[in-house]
């Protein structure tokens, strides 16, 4: 069974035109995406509850295939030459990520067609997160 997901409204209609966007051929690869997209809890950005992986987070999280853990910013294309330590919301993982909560952990397709597990240890920085605390 997967685990329930939650995506920001914005991050939501953001990522659809993103997707839209892609040509036919890079449109299909990213077919994960947009089910994980469908089967998500869409929530007003300032309703997001802490401890979700959404767009911009720095995420601590480990991935069973190679044993790894990492600590990367989940951004979309344009941002990644950007930001430091990121990965794209257009690689399996970063795809993976969206939506998790902290100890939350879903098997999910690597380029080679291998399952590998993702598991959320930490949620460091959200953004939506760090806008409440500032109002």
């Amino acid at each position: 069974m997967q685990p329930k997901i939650i995506v920001s409204a914005l991050d939501a209609e953001r990522l659809e035109i993103l997707l839209d966007a892609l040509p036919p051929a890079q449109a299909a690869a990213h077919e994960g995406l947009l089910e994980e997209l469908g089967r998500a809890e869409i929530v007003a950005p300032e309703d997001m509850p802490a401890g979700v992986v959404t767009m911009n987070s720095t995420v601590r999280f480990q991935i069973d295939t190679p044993r790894e853990e990492l600590r990367l910013t989940l951004v979309y294309p344009r941002d990644l030459a950007n930001t430091a330590d990121a990965i794209s919301i257009l690689t399996p993982v970063g795809a993976a990520l969206l939506g998790l909560s902290v100890g939350d952990a879903i098997d999910w397709p690597r380029p080679d067609g291998q399952l590998t597990r993702v598991r959320i240890l930490e949620v460091a920085y959200q953004p939506e997160q760090a806008a409440a605390a500032a109002r």
